[in-house]
């Protein structure tokens, strides 16, 4: 079932290869070392909460290890107080060969956290072996330990970087120190056997339940005993975060336990099992989408569809997405024809037309379930994005200018820079999309779908197992009845009157097809009429679905984060070209079944036009219904934005953040007296825009310092914001007017 490589060892040998590659392509060294955190991950078991934790801490310590070098940028820990640990730090003298200290520095704080982090994982011995290899090809020593850089050696500055940070790990509320395991959760809900019919363990409808399985293999590849799947870091909203403030953050008691939550969504819809309301309609009408749009899956059922920018994408505002119950019928519909993405007229960079890309739905569905599933190569989401950021890095096409303005910077600092800004969104969404996991507890369609049905159906109350509360609605073609008549009656019509779907038939259905002229292991499942009972998502049977609850979605978190991040830092909503590609030959990338039937090629004009697919492939592949999808696109649109403007204050203190597309004459023209001495106030000029705003001074670690309101008055683009006195130190200056969503950097000296 195509050529993804399951066996560690095998693994890390491409993944070594890949990553000499770099070397001899003269990348970065932030670029191989970030290869070889990718490679760790592919390698590890499969925990998106505890990778985006990785992705951030080592790309903010490669980042430290450079800024300490450079003229302009400050670094994110030394020198500051994070959550109560402050990172002592005595300046060291600029040297003569800036770079290569830089590098030096950067090689150390790698190969130390690299060891540290992934010294218990599955694939560690090869792993060693690959960071041991890389370092000593770079001409390094590891037996240079010492962390006391007083004579100005970059190694013992990258191993002193590395000390404090692996400290800094016990303390920042993931609880490495304990393998991340749950502080206090427990599940409302027994096991669902995935192998036996129905779904009679489910006690509570709105609550997440676990899964008990012959065989559990992560989206690793990574395989344990059977048993019973837990709950994946339900309490990562404590975690300390990048960008993340107070201002976002409610801390709910509930369950025992004071649960953190950043930007709430508040909660998903719930099933009243008493009586029949609009709420409870909402969640049948989401969780009943799912199994029909596995109905898309079949290759051969004749839907053909254009994938091409032309016809896909472009969205446009999350404003634009639904926020209620109506909206999402409207958005969402059965078939999957009414998502109004109006696709792009031209190619921006050619002026021409995106050529049309026809192929079969099942085929374009299956593909963008397993593709966006978790990275083509098993980094999880988070390192998905960071795989698809250095491919734009690479592109022929692209130019390595900050925020795509002024001269090509070094691609050492492209790559720290990137790396941090990326990072940091990916480590905030995971940390706000688990805050709400973990709190809401919600379940995911396989056990929605299985219990609605167990209890029959909510639509024709002259049809039989008619239960109106909690029964699944009938969708014409999609979801009906077994009468007696039907295939699926049963040799004694054991089986009449129970719920059937139109959907994919499942794992058990997987055998050689007679519709394929191809090798004899070859295998698809098909779409076919099926007891409700038995239905599985689009996923392997040794996985089914993540062991996290549903609600939100990670992926649309991530993925919304991340194309907030691409697009600010390249100062492009596009991909280099005007268009990204990811190609799936065929019968050589499906790993759930055989397929596709024939090459299929991604395509997508902006980064938000990515994100949106990886919303929508999760549907596909039966792991989340809309109600999922939107709130985390929406959030994530906030994470991203304010994890990059966080990082850009970082590598200059006269970064100025526009969030909103303003025209040229609405952007924020200066702050000043800056730095503060002796004044209590600060003065803020926009450039011809009269306006009302409301403000906020936020110090590094998040704490609100002072806020207020100021009008520009009568005739006049000036502000004077009367800001008290505060301590001295750097600040951020967050300002929001009807025209304006901007950051400025402060810095008070008394």
């Amino acid at each position: 079932m195509g050529n993804k490589i399951w066996i560690t060892s095998l693994s890390l040998f491409l993944s070594f290869i890949l990553v000499n590659h770099a070397i001899a392509q003269e990348h970065s060294t932030a670029r191989v070392w970030n290869e070889a955190l990718l490679t760790s991950i592919r390698n590890d078991f499969a925990r998106p909460t505890v990778h985006a934790r990785n992705l951030h801490t080592i790309s903010a310590a490669m980042y430290d290890a450079w800024a300490v070098y450079d003229e302009l940028a400050e670094p994110y820990f030394l020198g500051k107080e994070h959550d109560g640990l402050l990172f002592d730090y005595d300046p060291v003298e600029v040297p003569v060969d800036v770079k290569a200290a830089q590098e030096e520095a950067i090689a150390y704080v790698s190969y130390r956290m690299l060891k540290h982090r992934f010294r218990y994982s599955p694939g560690a011995i090869e792993l060693f072996q690959m960071y041991d290899s890389l370092f000593m090809d770079q001409g390094y020593d590891f037996r240079v330990s010492s962390v006391d850089y007083s004579d100005g050696s970059p190694a013992k500055l990258g191993n002193f970087i590395a000390e404090r940070l692996i400290s800094f790990g016990q303390l920042d509320g993931s609880r490495e120190q304990w393998d991340y395991e749950s502080r206090r959760y427990y599940h409302s809900n027994d096991a669902m056997v995935i192998a036996e019919p129905g779904n009679p363990n489910l006690r509570d409808p709105n609550k997440w339940q676990p899964l008990s399985l012959a065989v559990i293999i992560d989206q690793s590849g990574n395989e344990r005993p059977g048993g019973i799947t837990f709950f994946l870091s339900p309490e990562w909203g404590e975690t300390y975060p990048f960008a993340l403030t107070d201002d976002e953050l409610d801390i709910y008691e509930e369950r025992n336990y004071d649960w953190h939550v950043y930007y709430d969504p508040g909660p998903p819809p719930y099933i009243n099992q008493d009586s029949v309301t609009t709420e409870s309609d909402f969640y049948k009408w989401g969780f009943s989408l799912v199994p029909s749009w596995s109905s898309h899956l079949d290759p051969f059922d004749g839907v053909m569809l254009d994938i091409s920018p032309g016809n896909m994408g472009n969205l446009g505002s999350v404003d634009n997405l639904p926020d209620n119950f109506e909206a999402f019928e409207e958005f969402y519909s059965f078939d999957g024809s009414s998502i109004p993405d109006k696709g792009w007229t031209t190619n921006p960079k050619t002026g021409l037309p995106y050529e049309p890309n026809i192929v079969p739905r099942g085929d374009f569905a299956r593909v963008l379930a397993e593709f966006w599933a978790d990275g083509p190569e098993s980094e999880t989401p988070p390192g998905h994005w960071f795989v698809l950021l250095n491919e734009v890095s690479d592109h022929p096409e692209f130019e390595k200018k900050f925020e795509g303005k002024g001269d090509l910077i070094d691609p050492l600092e492209w790559d720290v820079k990137s790396y941090m800004a990326m990072g940091g969104a990916m480590h905030d969404a995971a940390i706000v999309a688990w805050g709400i996991k973990g709190y809401y507890d919600y379940l995911r369609p396989v056990s929605a779908v299985r219990w609605m049905c167990d209890q029959g159906q909510s639509s024709d109350p002259d049809k039989p197992s008619y239960d109106p509360v909690k029964g699944i609605p009938l969708v014409e073609g999609l979801i009906d009845v077994v009468g007696e008549d039907d295939a699926l009656a049963g040799l004694d019509n054991e089986h009449v009157g129970k719920i059937k779907l139109y959907s994919w038939k499942g794992p058990d259905y997987i055998t050689t097809p007679d519709r394929y002229e191809m090798s004899p292991d070859s295998a698809i499942a098909g779409v076919d009429w099926i007891l409700a009972e038995n239905w599985w998502p689009y996923q392997r049977p040794t996985f089914v679905t993540p062991p996290f609850a549903g609600y939100i979605s990670g992926h649309s978190t991530y993925s919304r984060a991340a194309a907030e991040v691409m697009t600010k830092l390249t100062g492009d909503p596009y991909f280099p070209g005007g268009m990204g590609e990811f190609t799936a030959p065929k019968n050589d990338y499906l790993v759930f079944e055989q397929g596709p039937s024939q090459d299929i090629t991604l395509q997508w004009a902006t980064y938000r036009d990515a994100a949106a697919q990886s919303g929508l492939s999760r549907i596909w592949g039966g792991i989340h219904p809309p109600m999922d999808d939107i709130p985390g696109r929406v959030i994530g649109e906030k994470v991203g934005k304010a994890a990059f403007d966080k990082a850009a204050l970082l590598f200059d203190a006269d970064y100025i953040s526009n969030t909103e597309e303003l025209d040229g004459d609405k952007y924020l023209g200066k702050v000043f007296p800056n730095p503060i001495s002796n004044q209590d106030y600060v003065n803020v000029n926009l450039a011809d825009k009269k306006q009302s705003i409301n403000w906020e001074i936020f110090s590094v670690t998040g704490e609100l310092m002072q806020k207020g309101t100021a009008d520009s008055g009568f005739r006049s683009n000036q502000f004077k914001l009367d800001i008290g006195i505060i301590p001295a130190g750097t600040y951020v200056l967050k300002m929001v007017g009807e025209n304006l969503n901007a950051s400025q950097k402060l810095i008070v000296q008394r």
